[in-house]
This record gives C-alpha cells, sequence and structure tokens, in this order.
C-alpha cells in the first residue's frame, strides 16, 4: 500500500506560462550582465540550483555560495512579481486527484519532489491555492541532483510518517524523463502525466508504472492500493 505520494510541480501540478525562465534570464542580465542566457539552457525537470551552476560554467562566473543566493534571492523576488502579474494555470484534474487521495480509506502523505528552491515552490504554489496541500517535501535547496532531492523526500516522509519506508509504498508524479529516473533511483513506483513537454509515448520508453495524458484520466486508487 502506497504510504507517500511525491509531486513534481512544473507541468505536472501547474504551468507558469514561463514565468520561471523569464524570471531567470532577467536575473542573469541584471547581475550579470548575460542578456538571452535562459534562452540557451533547457529547464524541464532540472533542479535551480544546478541550472544557476550550469549558467556560471557557461559564463566563467564563480561558482560561490555567495552568488548562487544572490543569483536566487533575485529570482524569487523577480518569479513572485511575474506570477503577481500572471499566476499561469492549475493543470487539468489536480486539485480533484489531490481531494480523492485524501478519501482513501487510508490515504498517503503527501509531499513534494521538485528541481524548485523551496521558495520558488511555495511562491509558484500559491499563487494556484495549492502550497498548503503539501506537508513536507525535497527541495533544490537540497541538492543539485534530483535523484539526490528524491533520496531527501523519501527520509523525510519516512521520519514524518514514523519508520522507514519502502520503495513501493512511494509513488512520484511528474511529467519528465527524469522524474521516471529519480523514482527509479529510490525504488519508487512513478506515474507519468504528458502534460509537460514529453508525450505519453515518449515517457512511456522510459518505464513508468503508469503514464497517462493528465490526472483527469486516473483515480488515485489506481495507484495506491
Amino acid at each position: 500500500m502506497v504510504r507517500l505520494v511525491l509531486f513534481d510541480i512544473d507541468g505536472t501540478l501547474i504551468r507558469t506560462g514561463g514565468a520561471g525562465v523569464r524570471a531567470f534570464g532577467r536575473t542573469a542580465e541584471l547581475l550579470f550582465g548575460q542578456a538571452g542566457a535562459a534562452e540557451r539552457m533547457t529547464f524541464h525537470g532540472r533542479t535551480d540550483t544546478g541550472l544557476v551552476r550550469e549558467f556560471f560554467r557557461k559564463h566563467g562566473i564563480q561558482d560561490s555560495l555567495e552568488n548562487v543566493r544572490h543569483f536566487l534571492d533575485t529570482y524569487v523576488f523577480l518569479l513572485d512579481h511575474l506570477l503577481e502579474q500572471h499566476s499561469g494555470e492549475t493543470l487539468p484534474g489536480v486539485h480533484q486527484f489531490i481531494a480523492e487521495l485524501r478519501r482513501l480509506p487510508q490515504p498517503p502523505t503527501i509531499g513534494l519532489l521538485t528541481g524548485n528552491i523551496r521558495l520558488g515552490a511555495e511562491i509558484k504554489l500559491r499563487a494556484h491555492g495549492l502550497w498548503e496541500e503539501f506537508v513536507l517535501g525535497g527541495f533544490a535547496d537540497d541538492h543539485d541532483s534530483r535523484n539526490e532531492i528524491a533520496r531527501v523526500a523519501r527520509d523525510r516522509g519516512s521520519q514524518f510518517i514514523g519508520r522507514e519506508l519502502d520503495g513501493d509504498e512511494i509513488v512520484v508524479i511528474g511529467d519528465t524523463p527524469l522524474d521516471v529516473e529519480c523514482a527509479r533511483a529510490i525504488g519508487a513506483r512513478c506515474l507519468a502525466v504528458a502534460t509537460g513537454a514529453f508525450t505519453v509515448a515518449e515517457l512511456d520508453l522510459h518505464g513508468p508504472q503508469w503514464a497517462t495524458t493528465d490526472l483527469t484520466l486516473l483515480h488515485p486508487r489506481e495507484v495506491c492500493d
């Protein structure tokens, strides 16, 4: 039986209309004079801290803790401003799926497994009335690697529940092959949703236990029993 469900954010729960990418690019330009930097980077399934360090490497900028913090502090300020103007959209079936998870006879703990830093995740999800749905998570503040973030989220879930969780008691829900990979890294099952940049067929190639067009087409019982 599934005791912990971990959701990705971008492309899985919400779309921000590109606000995160624009905030990243504007930060790169404002702080380091690098216009158009975001246009030359791949964001799908990546971590905020990993992206910042990639940007620093490409442009010969010192990868110091001070520079990373300065970049991310500016990024979340701009992100908040952009989302106040246009929050984007909540993806199909998200609110209903979470509500139905809570109505299961033995509802699982619901958490996050995201490449966003924690404050960025909160800003994005509060804009959609979703932040309070999640009791724990793993974030890019914890590690650059998504697989390591998955281990952090699993361990926090185990601590919250009060015992070590087996992999088959965890489901990761995400929209990219990297979500499938990080689920596999902790022995969890994966529900892949084609609400991001990848089709069901493309996601299926990576071996998730379930792949669906969106969350309206699957009841939580099908993945949690």
